[in-house]
């Protein structure tokens, strides 16, 4: 009951970070950049946000972003974070996918135990390497972003990206530690099954031949 509570809320928090790691990929709203004030930098419509896909500028009553088109002149950090933002946003889907057919109220038929404990452990591995992908862009590019121009303080998309790479790295972890535990428990379980039967079975052979015995004495 236990393995299953967390296998439930592992699933349910690795599904919230995937959710968190698509929403920090589809949007460009990470670090706030500012070279002045912040008065100062919309009055010179100087105030941008920046991205992974477009660089934006705001200004008073006025939001407009440039799509960042040139791959090959992009920065290095823009293109990592592309890269493994989209790698997460791919992976997480099988992980879900994996984890949901594995749940205590999911059977695929005469599917074994065995089967499950090792789909979830599969996800929640997946699960991880979105996590991993997330953690690595979302420190990358503020830093990148410092580094080229100045960085004033960090957008919605990058606390998105942040709470998702957490939730990711949680759910992960406690699907592969709960499917890790139950599946070596059922394994000990069958040993002793089949030492007890072993023994059961080796008792009704010694009472016949004692019985025999008996007969032919007589």
């Amino acid at each position: 009951m236990a393995n299953s509570c967390l296998q439930i809320s592992g699933f349910l928090i690795g599904f919230l970070g995937w959710l968190g790691i698509l929403v920090a990929t589809s949007t460009n709203d990470w670090v706030i950049m500012c070279k002045y004030g912040l008065n100062t930098c919309k009055k010179m419509d100087e105030l941008g946000a920046k991205g992974p896909w477009a660089d934006c500028v705001i200004s008073t009553g006025l939001y407009h972003c440039y799509t960042l088109t040139q791959i090959l002149e992009l920065p290095a950090y823009v293109q990592t974070t592309r890269a493994l933002m989209i790698t997460g946003s791919i992976l997480g889907l099988p992980a879900i996918i994996m984890c949901l057919m594995s749940m205590p109220c999911i059977n695929l038929g005469n599917e074994p135990q065995s089967s499950k404990n090792k789909r979830t452990i599969l996800g929640g591995v997946l699960i991880l390497i979105v996590g991993l992908c997330g953690i690595v862009s979302t420190v990358w590019f503020p830093i990148g972003a410092h580094q080229e121009q100045g960085l004033m303080s960090f957008g919605f998309s990058l606390y998105v990206g942040w709470m998702g790479t957490i939730f990711s790295l949680l759910g992960g972890s406690m699907l592969t530690c709960c499917s890790s535990d139950s599946s070596s428990s059922r394994s000990y379980q069958d040993n002793n099954r089949f030492y007890y039967s072993k023994q059961g079975g080796g008792n009704p052979p010694t009472a016949a031949s004692t019985n025999h015995a008996k007969s032919a004495h007589v």
